[in-house]
């Protein structure tokens, strides 16, 4: 009988690895479909930046400027990509420390998990799914400074603010940090991380960098409304990425978020258009294409956690508090946010973050759990990370661009500003109508 069960033992012993080696394998083994949608949402996420925002901002402002916006978005794009590879990443999604920034040990993508930790998706696809949000959110202020700020100032303003001000708060809400631990602040997919960083920032930047020479007095149209609506189309259909993929898997949860995206901006721009009629007494394509982003931008943070009954009233209200938001910032204000970036982004964003707490409500269609759910406690919860993340955006834009001052001067001449961008700092047009 021993003899047998020393057989036994032994073959336990032997077999012990490979059992070991079978479940590791489970646990490790991606989903296919989910990486699939994963890795077909980064290309539609980057899509939004190149060429959607390019379109959409370069119809927007004058032909002598287009050049130049498109090199701006195109440059911050390339440069905070290849910062996202070398550091960002480590630190917005690296192993959780302090609450504050991840751990600092998974530089240039080295040493990531076979499989991102609560997903199906190998930590390689998530890591791309999350450097293009961290290259649309910079990119997004451009609206704020075109026309007059100088292209060095861009760049490398741009590339500390992503180091400085975005991988930060990714990591207090996405990346397992003290604001969605502690706080229970919740954002599907970037009203606060995205909108909220960028908005605010837009808004600091472009009082520090003061008005266009002529504004208000002299009428600044857009070149090519032509553009600016190709542009809104594209945004508005990678958009589906931008929220979809942000459900991490191709699930129901996915489904539920295009859904409610596409609910959000189509009620945003058809109450822009109604707005336009009312007060204009047209209804103009440039109006459609605001009302749209104005709309995408508010359901964003909400996306995952609602019914698209709220994401009908969410794009409701985006286009009520977004348009008017926009006189208010010029006229009021007196700051010259050359294409409404925090009347847009940043008002959309901080609304839908703050009305989630309502549209959350399981009686209302939302996914809280009934047990757990206080309207009071994420009512608070949504307010405190929208103000932290507004104060800590404000706080850090404004020193970053003084600072980047003292390189490279924030604006160009006034002589080349008259000229135009696209030859005075690009030697290039973009229409040659010879």
């Amino acid at each position: 009988m021993n003899k047998w069960i020393a057989r036994a033992a032994a073959l336990g012993m032997l077999l012990a690895p490979v059992a070991a080696q079978a479940q590791e394998a489970v646990v490790d083994a991606a989903d296919s479909g989910d990486t699939a949608w994963i890795l077909v949402s980064s290309a539609f996420v980057l899509m939004m930046t190149m060429p959607g925002l390019t379109l959409f901002y370069g119809g927007l402002v004058r032909s002598k400027n287009f050049l130049s916006v498109c090199l701006q978005v195109g440059a911050i794009a390339a440069v905070v990509s290849l910062l996202w590879i070398f550091v960002g990443y480590t630190f917005a999604f690296g192993p959780v420390t302090n609450g504050w920034l991840g751990a600092g040990t998974n530089w240039m993508l080295n040493n990531i998990g076979n499989v991102r930790e609560g997903t199906n998706v190998p930590e390689s696809a998530f890591a791309l799914f999350q450097l293009t949000f961290a290259a649309i959110t910079p990119a997004l202020m451009v609206g704020a400074w075109v026309d007059r700020a100088r292209f060095g100032w861009v760049v490398l303003f741009s590339a500390l603010w992503s180091l400085i001000v975005y991988v930060p708060v990714a990591h207090w809400i996405w990346g397992g940090g003290w604001m969605a631990t502690k706080l229970g602040t919740l954002d599907f997919a970037g009203g606060i991380v995205v909108h909220t960083t960028a908005g605010v920032s837009a808004l600091v930047t472009a009082a520090l960098l003061g008005k266009r020479t002529g504004f208000p007095r002299t009428l600044m149209l857009p070149h090519s409304p032509a553009l600016t609506m190709a542009g809104a189309a594209l945004l508005w259909v990678g958009w589906f990425g931008f929220n979809g993929g942000s459900a991490l898997a191709a699930t129901d949860d996915a489904a539920s978020a295009i859904i409610n995206t596409h609910v959000g901006a189509c009620a945003a721009a058809m109450m822009w258009l109604l707005i336009e009629r009312i007060k204009v007494g047209k209804a103009t394509s440039v109006g459609f294409a605001t009302g749209a982003i104005a709309g995408l931008a508010t359901v964003t943070p909400a996306a995952g956690f609602i019914s698209p009954g709220a994401a009908f009233l969410l794009g409701l209200i985006a286009a009520m508090v977004c348009f008017p938001m926009i006189q208010i910032v010029k006229n009021r204000f007196h700051i010259d946010d050359s294409l409404d970036v925090f009347a847009v982004h940043g008002m959309g964003g901080i609304t839908g973050s703050i009305l989630l707490a309502v549209f959350y409500n399981p009686a209302l269609g939302g996914t809280a759990d009934p047990a757990t759910y206080s309207l009071g406690g994420q009512l608070i919860a949504q307010i405190a990370g929208v103000g932290i993340v507004a104060v800590w955006s404000a706080i850090a834009s404004a020193i970053l661009a003084v600072a980047v001052g003292l390189i490279f001067p924030m604006r160009v001449s006034e002589d080349d500003e008259r000229e135009g961008l696209d030859l005075a700092s690009h030697g290039e047009r973009a229409w040659e109508m010879d």
